[in-house]
């Protein structure tokens, strides 16, 4: 980089910051499908965790785009809470293969339900965490402070 600051995936720190959020986040996602098992053959664990998930990434992106500019501690939180533990934590990869053992169990209808509808509840999840985060943004910024020089933003 032309300022002399290192590149954020060749930076060992963030790189360390995403692989212990990784290995927690799936570690939790882990527990979660042990206490969540499948119910008539839908894997409850891996829908609840990819729709929770989905939720909590909306809040947390939303929280660090009204907070302002991106500092290192906010690069910090947004690569080890969301892409490190969110993304160990939601599971695209578990989706897709309970789709395929669901359809290769001739169950179809559940199948092509789970998977259409993992994506569009997770969509609509993460809407709802960013529609919710802004429009309380004023109690949630004691979470993460404003950036005074950052531009106000509506809602």
């Amino acid at each position: 980089m032309p300022d002399g600051r290192r590149a954020h995936h060749l930076d060992p720190v963030l790189l360390l910051v995403v692989a212990v959020g990784g290995g927690l986040g799936t570690c939790a996602r882990y527990a979660l499908s042990q206490a969540l098992l499948p119910e008539h053959g839908l894997p409850v664990g891996t829908l609840t965790a990819n729709v929770v998930g989905a939720f909590l990434l909306g809040v947390l992106l939303e929280l660090l785009v009204r907070a302002g500019r991106e500092t290192r501690g906010r690069r910090v939180l947004r690569l080890g809470l969301g892409t490190g533990f969110m993304g160990g934590f939601t599971t695209f990869s578990s989706l897709a293969l309970e789709v395929e053992r669901l359809l290769q169990d001739g169950r179809v209808g559940l199948g092509l339900a789970y998977g259409l509808g993992s994506v569009v509840v997770g969509f609509a999840a993460c809407l709802l965490g960013v529609l919710l985060s802004a429009r309380h943004h004023r109690r949630l910024a004691v979470l993460l402070p404003r950036d005074p020089d950052a531009p106000e933003l509506g809602l």
